[in-house]
């Protein structure tokens, strides 16, 4: 599996639209939604800075992920000139694929017991 992260820095007035569009069942999702090897998008938002965002993109391969992009062509490229109009920067921070993982707790209500 291989994760593409990016991170853009969003005008604010626009902000609410690139959440959506980066969201579940976003634009961006919906675009390659029946995609071969697309497994789906993260967003996160800096805490200290709200207009920065990170987006992680999920593939089973590079291989598919370029085919998608392929075959997507006009729709990714329609897509991305939206996504210039609503940001300041965007940089792609890389293709990584996952060595590890670990989980230390579950998320949520950690540690509280019923009483």
């Amino acid at each position: 599996m291989i994760e593409i992260v990016r991170e853009y820095v969003v005008k604010d007035k626009v902000r609410g639209q690139f959440e959506l569009a980066f969201g579940p069942g976003g634009a961006w999702s919906k675009l390659f939604a029946k995609s071969s090897g697309f497994r789906g998008t993260t967003l996160m938002r800096d805490t200290k800075d709200p207009r920065r965002y990170l987006t992680i993109e999920l593939w089973n391969s590079e291989a598919e992920r370029e085919q998608s992009m392929k075959e997507q062509n006009i729709e990714v490229s329609e897509l991305e000139n939206v996504f210039e109009e609503w940001t300041e920067s965007k940089m792609e921070m890389g293709s990584f694929s996952v060595r590890a993982e670990a989980t230390v707790r579950p998320r949520g209500k950690a540690g509280r017991r019923k009483t």
